[in-house]
């Protein structure tokens, strides 16, 4: 039976400030759970209503009744078992050849598409602007299906990252290179920016080169795309050459 403190202690991994305080975050799922063992996530513990469906020796599984699951779950419809997770120390990879930079990206369900779009290519490490929505995000956890486990972030000042990277830095602008025909660096970071302003000034006079999704609708009266669907046609024509 959970106490009334873990319940409120769990229910306020949330938020940011909380999560950091208590150096936890919470991962909801079998499915999910079952890839923590491959990965450098530790586990406090994991709270399941099944426990025989887990095979974890790492980590202590307590009994709980769906009635406390739905109690600590972030879902609306709450899985069989939540992981209890110990915060990553943050650690930055050398440049690799194909990067995603993120500027200022605030919904925790396009991060955590974009978290798994880079799983699905192979895309290592993400850097992102120290606003951009947090990784622990629950949101951003679920949205990730699993593929935080395989990619690394990194939160940082950009103008600092970008001006000093060997990296190519690209953009996307209206007027930018169809990426259709465009030809892919050996090296680069592929710059996106916020939902509904893009990037920042000083991130764009950064750009050394910018590309474009062309439209073929016939009234060309679509303004924009989602920035995790736009990410997903790039990264998949960049690796088609």
């Amino acid at each position: 039976m959970l106490t009334a403190h873990t319940i409120k202690v769990l229910q306020s991994l949330d938020k940011k400030k909380f999560r950091q305080k208590y150096n936890l975050f919470l991962v909801e799922g079998n499915k999910i759970i079952c890839e923590l063992s491959e990965s450098n996530f530790k586990v406090k513990e994991i709270f399941s209503t099944d426990p025989q469906k887990l095979d974890r020796t790492d980590a202590p599984v307590i009994q709980i009744t769906e009635n406390e699951l739905r109690k600590i779950s972030f879902l609306k419809t709450p899985k069989d078992s939540i992981a209890v997770c110990y915060l990553a120390e943050e650690e930055k990879m050398e440049d690799k050849n194909v990067q995603l930079v993120l500027d200022g990206i605030q919904d925790p369900g396009n991060l955590g598409t974009i978290i798994r779009l880079a799983d699905w290519f192979g895309i290592e490490q993400i850097i992102c602007s120290e606003d951009t929505v947090d990784f622990y995000n629950p949101k951003v956890i679920q949205a990730t299906m699993g593929s935080f486990t395989r990619v690394n972030l990194v939160y940082t000042n950009l103008v600092e990252y970008l001006s000093e990277t060997k990296n190519i830095n690209i953009g996307t602008d209206m007027e930018g290179e169809n990426i259709y025909t465009f030809e892919k660096p050996e090296k680069l970071n592929l710059i996106l920016g916020n939902e509904g302003n893009g990037m920042r000034p000083e991130t764009e006079k950064l750009l050394q080169k910018c590309i474009t999704i062309p439209r073929f609708g016939k009234s060309q009266s679509t303004e924009s795309l989602n920035v995790s669907m736009a990410a997903g046609i790039i990264l998949g024509q960049l690796f088609s050459k």
